[in-house]
């Protein structure tokens, strides 16, 4: 071979290796990124190419799916979208994902590597792509009651409700919602129906999701916690003993009384009796008693400080360190810088029903792939001990009190036991807003277990602000999804 032509050999096969390099390059380093990005239609048109698997709720599908024009062949549909878009989140062919629809579009697209050897044997075959189904824990009946009942109220708020034993959410319902089926397409309605439900153009923010995201003070319902604590550090050792707790008492610090809620009997009330009418004096000196470091860690145990993942991410509750003994007064009567979301006081309730044992909750119980073979199968975990099972029953013995006869008789449920605790939580600099109404409660089957813990929370900004109570506003939804639950295990 001459000089010219090595040297076109050559330079040719610099050309071919370039371009292998180029393409390795391309289908493996940065497959994900192209993957990923926004402007690749190819992407969008293959995941929109066959219908989407199914999330289901009591072995029934609550979504479906559509056909389209154009590119994009199927789009997804929900029924009753607006009660479940709390669970589901929405698929958009717009406007992306979210919540399980997100998190688990592998599994709903049919494209997860878990799919790997049956999408290899379908393609072998000629047989279309089929996307696997999300089985949740979800109770419907359970679900249907809370959602009604935040509607009935006409109030922005949330729901939820655990099984104690095993941490499976029954219910987690917010108010005001929105219905995923209208900003699922790509055409002009959908992105007409997407701006209406920004919260820059509706202040009643539908689509925030506040059983998970939004932390609100938990007022009197935290002094569960507080009485937690003050059981598991030896500041009192039983329900029914009396309590060093001086009426009217300054709180440490500073000149300043703290108040109870009217004429109520606080001085050195026992336990069950202050919990029984909600005594701020009791509870506040009890958690200056216990102290912030103990106040702290006894909150962490039941889940504060730190995000929840359900898989759907929750906002962190908050319970502070460093405060001064004022503030930790106030703190452990559910005001100053104590919040918490609607799950959070759902699981502060599940572990004390569940004597004592908190466990993570979860709404997905087992992954599915189109034939229905399970893929993935969540097992119940123990999260934490926030408290001895003794002490969880007297805590138990004192929230059935509250029900009989104090604060919360409007969740009574014939032939029920049911514990629970009101509370009201202020609102705004100086109170000066309608403060949240908060029921948390659990109901007690015939053979002593708790088969449901609810945590219910309203923010009525039009009623009448002496009218405002958890006992009056949010119990009797706690008490509707209580026998939902009840009921559908007959």
């Amino acid at each position: 071979m001459n000089k010219p032509l090595r040297r076109i050999a050559i330079f040719c096969g610099l050309l071919v290796l370039t371009l292998l390099i180029r393409d390795n390059w391309l289908q493996y380093v940065q497959a994900d990124d192209l993957k990923e990005d926004e402007h690749n239609r190819r992407v969008a048109i293959e995941r929109y190419a066959s219908p989407r698997g199914d999330i289901i709720v009591d072995g029934k599908a609550i979504t479906g799916h559509a056909t389209t024009d154009g590119d994009f062949k199927y789009k997804r549909t929900y029924k009753d979208g607006a009660m479940w878009a709390p669970v589901t989140g929405y698929v958009s062919q717009a406007f992306g994902a979210t919540q399980l629809e997100s998190i688990d579009d592998g599994i709903l697209t049919g494209n997860d590597d878990r799919l790997f050897f049956r999408n290899t044997l379908d393609m072998v075959t000629g047989k279309k792509r089929e996307g696997g189904n999300v089985v949740t824990t979800l109770n419907s009946a359970a679900q249907k009651a809370a959602y009604e009942g935040l509607e009935k109220q006409g109030a922005k708020g949330a729901v939820v409700a655990l099984e104690p034993s095993t941490g499976k959410i029954l219910s987690m319902a917010s108010y005001p919602s929105y219905d995923p089926t209208a900003i699922a397409g790509s055409n002009d309605a959908a992105g007409e129906a997407w701006n209406k439900l920004q919260k820059k153009n509706n202040p009643d923010d539908p689509m925030l999701n506040r059983a998970l995201r939004e932390v609100y003070p938990p007022g009197s319902t935290f002094k569960v916690l507080t009485a937690a604590a003050a059981l598991e550090h030896g500041k009192v050792d039983s329900a029914d003993e009396k309590t060093d707790s001086p009426l009217p008492w300054t709180m440490p610090g500073t000149s300043t009384e703290l108040k109870n809620e009217g004429n109520i009997p606080c001085e050195n009330a026992t336990l069950r009796e202050a919990l029984r009418v909600s005594c701020n004096t009791v509870f506040g000196k009890l958690g200056y008693d216990v102290g912030n470091d103990q106040m702290l860690e006894t909150a962490k145990k039941f889940g504060f400080t730190e995000e929840q993942f359900v898989p759907v991410r929750s906002s962190a509750s908050v319970f502070s360190d460093g405060m001064n003994d004022s503030q930790v007064a106030l703190s452990s009567i559910g005001q100053f810088n104590t919040a918490a979301t609607p799950l959070q006081m759902a699981m502060v309730t599940s572990a004390i029903a569940n004597n004592g044992t908190l466990m993570k909750p979860y709404m997905v119980d087992e992954l599915q792939a189109p034939n229905l073979d399970t893929i993935e199968k969540t097992d119940p975990e123990e999260m934490s001990k926030p408290l001895s099972a003794d002490n969880a029953q007297i805590l138990q013995s004192m929230m059935e009190t509250v029900v009989e006869d104090g604060t919360g008789t409007n969740a009574q449920i014939d032939g029920v036991t049911v514990g629970g605790k009101t509370g009201t939580a202020q609102h705004g600099v100086d109170n000066s807003e309608n403060p949240y109404a908060w029921f948390i409660s659990y109901a007690k089957g015939e053979d002593g277990s708790a088969p449901v813990a609810v945590a219910v929370v309203i923010e009525d900004e039009n009623a009448v602000r002496d009218d405002i109570s958890g006992g009056g506003l949010a119990a009797p939804i706690a008490k509707n999804v209580m026998e939902a639950v009840i009921d559908s295990k007959k």
